[in-house]
Parts: C-alpha cells; sequence; structure tokens
C-alpha cells in the first residue's frame, strides 16, 4: 500500500523518500523507479534508525509537505501462544515506531502539511489470531486523535485510512504460507460486502485524499474495506 502512494507521488511529480525493512524489496523498489525516488531502509522499531531517517529526509528535501506513516507488522497467533517477544515487536512496529516516527518527523513537516497513518478494520472486530496486533492498531488510532491535537497549532492535520482486506502480497501477515494466503483471502472475499478485496491503489487514492484534499479534517479514521465495518450485510454468492 506504502508503494502503491510512492507511484501516485512520483506520477504527480513529487519527491519521494521511500523507506522499507526489506532488504529485497528495497532492491526491487530501486531497481523499478531508480533515481525518481530516495529510498532507504529503516527499521521501524529501531529509535536509531528514526533517528537516522529525520536527519537522511532533513538532508534530502529540507522540509516536507506529507508523510504516511504505513508501518506494520503482524503475524496471526492465538492469544495464547503469544510470546513476550511476539507481543513487543508487533508494539514495537506498531505503536512504538509510529509515535516516534511522528515525533521525529514532525519539525520537518512545513505548517499545513499533513500526517496519515494506516491502521486497521482489526481496531474494530475481534479476529483469533490478530488480539496483539489489533490492539497496536488501536493505539495507533488513539495517536491519530493525540497528534491531531498537539499539531493543530501549526495547522498540521492528522488522520488515518484505516483498511479491511487488501490484496497484497503479504495479506498484511509476516510470512504468511501461499496455502493460508488463499484460504485469507476466500475469507475475505466471503464476509466483505463488497464480495471482494480491495486493492492497493484504492487505499493510495484514500490516503492522498486525507493528505492533500480534505482541508478541512483532521483527527479523524477514513475507513476503505468494502462495507466490512459498518454493519452492512454480505449478500450470499
Amino acid at each position: 500500500m506504502g508503494r502503491a502512494v510512492v507511484d501516485e507521488l512520483l506520477a504527480g511529480g513529487a519527491e519521494v523518500v521511500l523507506t522499507g525493512l526489506n532488504a529485497d524489496n528495497i532492491d526491487k523498489a530501486r531497481a523499478e523507479l531508480g533515481d525518481a525516488a530516495h529510498m532507504i531502509r529503516s527499521d521501524a522499531a529501531d529509535l536509531a534508525q528514526i533517528d537516522e531517517l529525520a536527519k537522511i529526509v532533513e538532508d534530502r528535501l529540507g522540509t516536507v509537505d506529507f508523510v504516511h506513516v504505513n508501518v506494520g507488522h503482524a503475524v496471526l497467533e492465538p492469544f495464547a501462544q503469544v510470546t513476550p517477544e511476539s507481543y513487543d515487536r508487533t508494539f514495537d512496529v506498531n505503536a512504538r515506531g509510529a509515535f516516534f516516527t511522528v515525533q521525529r518527523l514532525a519539525p520537518l513537516l512545513r505548517d499545513g502539511g499533513s500526517f496519515v497513518f494506516t491502521t486497521s478494520v482489526a481496531n474494530d472486530t475481534g479476529n483469533v489470531g490478530m488480539t496483539h496486533y489489533a490492539g497496536a492498531k488501536a493505539a495507533v488510532r488513539a495517536f491519530v486523535k493525540g497528534f491531531a491535537t498537539e499539531l493543530l497549532p501549526r495547522g498540521i492535520r492528522v488522520n488515518a485510512v484505516k483498511p479491511g482486506f487488501i490484496d497484497t502480497p503479504s495479506m498484511g501477515i509476516a510470512g504468511i504460507a501461499e496455502a493460508d494466503r488463499a484460504a485469507f483471502t476466500a475469507v475475505g472475499d466471503a464476509i466483505t460486502p463488497m464480495k471482494r478485496h480491495g486493492t492497493m491503489a484504492e487505499v493510495a487514492q484514500a490516503v492522498l485524499f486525507l493528505g492533500f484534499d480534505a482541508t478541512f479534517t483532521t483527527g479523524s479514521e477514513f475507513t476503505v474495506d468494502g462495507g466490512l465495518g459498518h454493519g452492512l450485510a454480505a449478500t450470499p454468492s
């Protein structure tokens, strides 16, 4: 989803910094985009790397207009099997990393700019194996309101996009096997009222709407889930 946002920004002539943790994905993006974007390998759970990211952004861009905080980590684990290490990693990436990314980058965001987080429909649903992930993303939803209030004097808007089932390579689950991915996809199609997954491009359009066009909107969470979180009835296939 983050890459889809980058593609849209580049198509509009923006100068972009793209981060990622997986070195193979960074190399692939570099091969596809060349010098069109600044690509940085960065672990959102590592505060030293967040500090380094801020330095690089300042050196290369100076100030920025928009930041998409799209960090995420999820592993399917029934709550009885969650270890302290797994719990900490989930919260370190999704919540702690998101918080300190904004703290470090806010001084570089111009007055009147915007932050957009990625949360999840898991905020509002109870799903087996995703309790700790849902808790971490719910924390991010709370950050949206807090940051929106604290940054209001600078005219900086802070919002979130809340995706449902989106067709991405990993389906948002670290290390998911192909068979599990297929099963997860089938479940998503069945329970989503629109009877399909969303596309990465559809999420990107929502992110950019919040980032640039929704100029009287802050502290909000914009749902992109095909009706899943709105109590709509899924029609039979």
